[in-house]
């Protein structure tokens, strides 16, 4: 059994048709999904890309792994083992089409070729799946009569959302650009309007609407959605679809306009912790099947090496979901699942099938309570806080967690909670950005 993993950056499971999203931004992902098995929950439980790959590829919590920021200062353990080197220990020809070893080198650990095309772009993200796809293909063409794992890290939608014109028809509402809506507006407060307001958006032109944004994410699902399409006929063409799992998950998700954070992936709400996984394997799992129990990230080197005949190691925490896929068992494997975040924001969260509850280790720059606990039963888009109303749940849930966290620390023989020991990264900016804006503002003073 080869094995063909497509990872789509920043990729919101409910912004795909297959997950009832009402656009038809997906519809090459729906047929996969048609063709496959789909999980309606799965969850990143360490957010944004370094934590969620690391999770991936070593099936440990970032509490265990120690990597809870991207662009930290942390490193992986080099005992670690990680899913590449596994795989190719059992004989797999592993390649990955991908850019993540700039971040960090145990994220191209075990990959027999490392095709990296995006160094033609300043900003690497900016590398395009027709890019990827050309070294992505031509290597499947040649190594279908091997045994192989490919890895391709496509990064549309992520920032700055910028499809091919052909892409943009998501948008038949009001004038994008009518100064009379001001739905814009409070990203000005913020460093993201630093980040965006002079590059991104200026290619845009006056943009007034956030939704208009909204629009060029659909855009860019659409793209890449063509991109997965080109690499599986392309699969199809080599003979070896019928013998290759093919897996489609994300890293991560993307907030829109939500509490003051506007298209990034921060804040440990559903839109960015739940992600896609569909898998389709001819013969083994059956078309159209939908599976509602959670799963996630630690999951997926567990299954995917019991798969291929691979010895698990004990040092990896996540549970084989197969079985649910297939339909062979119908048992949920998780009860909880513990989600953090330490780059903009310092947070931690647990999630139960009816509750979500969110606890901040430090204040955040946009004012968000530090306790949080939403009912997802009668909430669920989270927009009612009751954390200071139902006080016994959310104590009881804030016990569990802090345990939970105590529990693990233990295990691995550290004292503090990581997302102590590590301080924010990218969220230093918003200081750097205060500083700055304070600066002008004496500047531009009158004086006394």
């Amino acid at each position: 059994m080869n094995i063909l993993f497509i990872l789509i950056d920043t990729l919101r499971a409910d912004h795909l048709g297959c997950y009832g999203y009402p656009k038809p931004t997906s519809p090459n992902i729906d047929r996969l999904a048609e063709e496959g098995t789909l999980f309606e929950r799965c969850f990143a439980p360490g957010i944004p890309t370094t934590p969620a790959h690391t999770t991936l590829y070593t099936g440990q919590h970032p509490l265990t792994h120690n990597i809870v920021c991207h662009g930290g200062s942390a490193d992986l353990d080099r005992r670690t083992p990680v899913l590449p080197e596994l795989l190719q220990q059992a004989g797999y020809t592993t390649a990955a089409v991908d850019n993540l070893y700039d971040i960090k080198p145990w994220l191209a650990r075990g990959y027999e070729f490392y095709i990296n095309p995006s160094f033609r772009h300043r900003a690497r993200l900016l590398v395009t799946c027709e890019e990827l796809n050309a070294r992505a293909i031509p290597w499947l063409h040649t190594h279908a009569r091997e045994k192989f794992f490919l890895f391709i890290h496509y990064w549309e939608p992520h920032t700055p959302y910028l499809p091919p014109k052909r892409y943009r028809k998501f948008w038949d509402a009001r004038d994008p650009f009518d100064p009379a809506v001001k739905t814009l507006e409070p990203i000005k407060q913020t460093p993201f309007w630093g980040m965006w307001g002079d590059t991104w958006f200026q290619k845009l032109g006056p943009v007034t609407d956030a939704d208009y944004i909204v629009s060029l994410y659909d855009g860019e699902i659409r793209h890449v959605d063509e991109g997965v399409a080109r690499l599986l006929e392309a699969l199809e063409k080599t003979g070896a679809a019928d013998d290759t799992l093919v897996i489609l998950t994300a890293d991560h998700g993307e907030v829109m306009t939500r509490n003051g954070i506007f298209f990034d992936h921060h804040g440990l709400y559903e839109e960015n912790v739940r992600v896609p996984l569909i898998l389709r394997l001819p013969g083994r799992l059956p078309a159209g099947r939908r599976v509602s129990q959670i799963v996630q990230h630690l999951d997926f080197a567990p299954t995917l090496l019991r798969l291929a005949g691979a010895p698990v190691p004990e040092s990896m925490e996540g549970k084989d979901f197969w079985d649910l896929a297939t339909g062979a068992d119908e048992r949920s494997l998780w009860e909880r699942v513990v989600c953090c975040e330490n780059t903009w924001q310092a947070k931690w969260a647990v999630r139960t099938d009816q509750y979500k509850f969110i606890l901040s280790r430090f204040p955040d720059r946009y004012g968000t309570p530090m306790r949080e606990l939403y009912d997802l039963r009668d909430d669920p888009g989270e927009s009612r806080n009751i954390a200071e109303t139902a006080t016994q749940t959310a104590g009881d849930l804030e016990r569990w967690l802090e345990e939970w966290i105590a529990a693990g620390l233990a295990r691995t023989g550290r004292t503090e909670d990581p997302l102590r020991a590590q301080s924010i990264t990218l969220g230093r900016r918003w200081d750097d950005w205060l500083r700055r804006q304070q600066a002008v503002t004496q500047t531009h003073s009158p004086p006394p």
